[in-house]
């Protein structure tokens, strides 16, 4: 098999597989995948990777690799819709323009930089800081191995899916409360959480898009932010009582969301 290792120029290699057996094609695209493996240069550069393979005669697979640092999920769904538009275009020989930006992601990296001045900052730190003040530092759950000295980050996840009944009554409950569906979602985590671990402060860190300006909304880059949600279980609360205390908390860091989370680590 042939292994694809970065390089300092942004070329798009191109694997032929066609040749190859099932088991050998299956080890290509293997190698292929541990592209994101490599470190990347963020003074240097390039800071976007790709490799094509074509795996028969009509089909190709385009494997593309960046740091978060460039991008988040918002991103993606971005590049991939423009990719979309250029590739029937650029096939059939037509212009393939997309459509000007208003302003590119240097602008936003300025404004912020501006808009975060030393009365604004001391403003939304002092908002975090008391929200936060006093909140345990981890959640004690009980596990069936001790927790390792250093912590790997080789984290896994667990996927479920709701029937529509469910689906249906959580909606349901959500507009009786003036919640949004999120909302109830993590009520039912924290509650989880609370229950396992026999604590009544639950934090939880919850990524958002950032994106709260119309001009920024079609640009690639990284604005997603990470908001600590905050809730009180104490005194045993019914379910619906829980969503009254969730809810503010939530709307307020909605309200708070511009802090970036690495100043509020600081």
């Amino acid at each position: 098999t042939q292994v694809i290792a970065p390089t300092r120029e942004l070329d798009l290699p191109l694997v032929d597989l066609r040749a190859l057996s099932e088991d050998a094609r299956a080890a290509a695209m293997h190698d292929v995948s541990q592209l994101g493996k490599y470190p990347f240069d963020l003074a240097q550069g390039p800071l976007l990777r790709f490799a094509l393979l074509r795996v028969t005669d009509n089909e190709y697979l385009l494997v593309t690799t960046m740091p978060h640092i460039i991008s988040d999920g918002w991103s993606l769904d971005l590049i991939y819709r423009e990719l979309q538009a250029l590739y029937p275009a650029v096939c059939a020989g037509r212009p393939s323009h997309l459509p000007e930006l208003p302003i590119q992601y240097a602008d936003f990296a300025n404004w912020q930089r501006q808009w975060l001045n030393d009365d604004v900052l001391e403003v939304r730190l002092g908002y975090w800081k008391q929200q936060l003040d006093g909140a345990p530092a981890v959640i004690e759950l009980p596990t069936d191995r001790p927790r390792p000295a250093v912590q790997s980050q080789r984290g896994a996840y667990q996927s479920m899916t709701m029937s529509r009944r469910v689906t249906e009554k959580l909606k349901t409950l959500s507009g009786d409360e003036g919640c949004t569906l999120f909302m109830t979602l993590l009520a039912a985590f924290q509650t989880l959480l609370s229950r396992y671990a026999r604590q009544d402060d639950i934090c939880v860190g919850t990524p958002i898009a950032n994106r709260n300006h119309p001009q920024i909304e079609g640009l690639i880059g990284c604005f997603v932010n990470t908001l600590v949600m905050r809730s009180d279980l104490s005194g045993n609360p019914s379910f619906r009582d829980l969503l009254r205390r969730v809810r503010p908390v939530a709307l307020d860091a909605y309200d708070h969301q511009d802090l970036p989370f690495e100043i509020l680590l600081k």
